[in-house]
């Protein structure tokens, strides 16, 4: 069967509003304190207008991107970003993508007991390269791989 995608496919845009809410829960959850992204008299301090999110955020929201287009059983083989212009609180990020490469990928398990194949599906990763601008300019470019099983896919014994 045909997969359902083909390279040079654009996903829709996704548009997220960078709230100073985002940015702290961001690096709380990342378990990064840096006071650049939690308070803003620091960050000036250091030269910056505000405070601003951490790469772990845009990693994270980057993932999401990916995730929500290709849906609940996509998995995630490889993230790799590169920040740009920082994102700050009021402003929006607005993530696009193009799959650039399709290829099959290799998604059997098998119980080690046994070493009876416990799922036989045929999967097809997808090479997506990700873009990310805000008001200032490009906050984020990036591949992502992601492996996703072919619809027709059946589990063995089926």
């Amino acid at each position: 069967m045909t997969p359902p995608y083909r390279v040079g496919d654009e996903l829709p845009p996704l548009e997220i509003p960078v709230t100073r809410t985002l940015i702290v829960a961001g690096a709380i959850a990342s378990r990064d304190y840096q006071d650049v992204h939690h308070d803003a008299a620091s960050a000036r301090e250091k030269g910056s207008p505000d405070i601003f999110m951490n790469i772990l955020t845009t990693n994270g929201l980057v993932g999401r991107y990916i995730t929500d287009h290709f849906g609940p059983t996509a998995v995630l083989r490889k993230v790799a970003i590169r920040l740009g212009a920082p994102n700050y609180p009021g402003d929006v990020l607005r993530l696009t993508g193009r799959i650039t490469e399709l290829r099959t990928a290799d998604a059997s398990s098998a119980d080690t007991s046994s070493d009876e194949v416990v799922d036989a599906v045929e999967a097809i990763e997808a090479v997506v390269q990700v873009t990310g601008g805000n008001g200032i300019g490009r906050h984020v470019t990036g591949t992502v791989a992601v492996t996703l099983p072919e619809p027709s896919a059946k589990r063995a014994g089926a």
